[in-house]
């Protein structure tokens, strides 16, 4: 569904990216891991076009973003941003109903409040949330709202960035649950950005590790633990010890 070919990005003097090679095949689940400033937003914003790439090839089931039309590209993707990025003056149902209530996608409003109530369902809210402001709910709700909103519009590619950040350990795990559930239901293609292992092993099914901007290691999440690279086992253990620097 998704492929990157010799992708290259740099701001100024800072190359972020610098040859990424990716394949996430349709309907597969892949996780990038990697240290800060490696360059996983980036990649994901190349891949949406808010950024454009020095050069390599991106292609979404088969065909050059860059030839795309834009509105019907967009139109295929959800996103779950990494602090929720909710409306704080809109409403939980509006923010889940955000992209039914204008665009191509657009709906009769009360068609699009229904869909946004039974996405809420989806992810274990009740629809007394739905007129609720989005500051009057904790940070673990926040966050369902965030990825009822990315599903809304039944979207083929679903990014999730850093979908636990900021949760504590129980909340985090029935977020990863929920992104596996709703994954696999959907048929969707999907990558997720997360330093959070137990992330990766909930949620992957396949996991690439980006360092020095070109994926370092890729392949089953059941083999990563036994990859052999010095660099994804310094990674996955933590360990201060390693090929991988610590900034001290």
């Amino acid at each position: 569904m998704i492929r990157l070919t010799d992708l290259h990005k740099s701001f100024g003097n800072n190359a972020v990216l610098r040859g990424v090679d990716l394949h996430v095949p349709k309907g597969e689940s892949m996780v990038v891991i990697g240290g800060s400033g490696t360059g996983k937003s980036v990649l994901i914003k190349c891949i949406l076009g808010l950024i454009t790439p020095d050069s390599g090839v991106i292609e979404v089931d088969g065909q050059d973003v860059t030839e795309a039309d834009r509105d019907a590209f967009l139109a295929r993707f959800g996103m779950l941003f990494q602090g929720g990025a909710l409306f704080d003056s809109l409403p939980v149902w509006q923010n889940v109903a955000f992209r039914l209530l204008r665009g191509s996608l657009k709906r009769p409003k009360s068609e699009a409040r229904e869909i946004a109530i039974e996405k809420l369902r989806r992810v274990g809210l009740s629809s007394d949330v739905a007129d609720r402001l989005p500051a009057e709910l904790s940070g673990g709700m926040q966050k369902r709202v965030g990825l009822a909103r990315a599903i809304a519009a039944n979207p083929e590619i679903i990014f999730f960035d850093e979908p636990t950040t900021g949760l504590d350990p129980i909340m985090a795990g029935v977020i990863n649950d929920l992104i596996r559930e709703i994954v696999t239901e959907m048929g969707a293609t999907a990558i997720t950005i997360t330093h959070d292992m137990a992330s990766v092993r909930a949620i992957a099914d396949d996991v690439a590790m980006l360092h020095a901007g070109k994926v370092r290691w890729s392949g089953p999440v059941s083999k990563m633990d036994d990859s052999g690279d010095p660099y994804l086992h310094q990674f996955i253990t933590g360990s201060a010890e390693g090929p991988i620097e610590a900034i001290r």
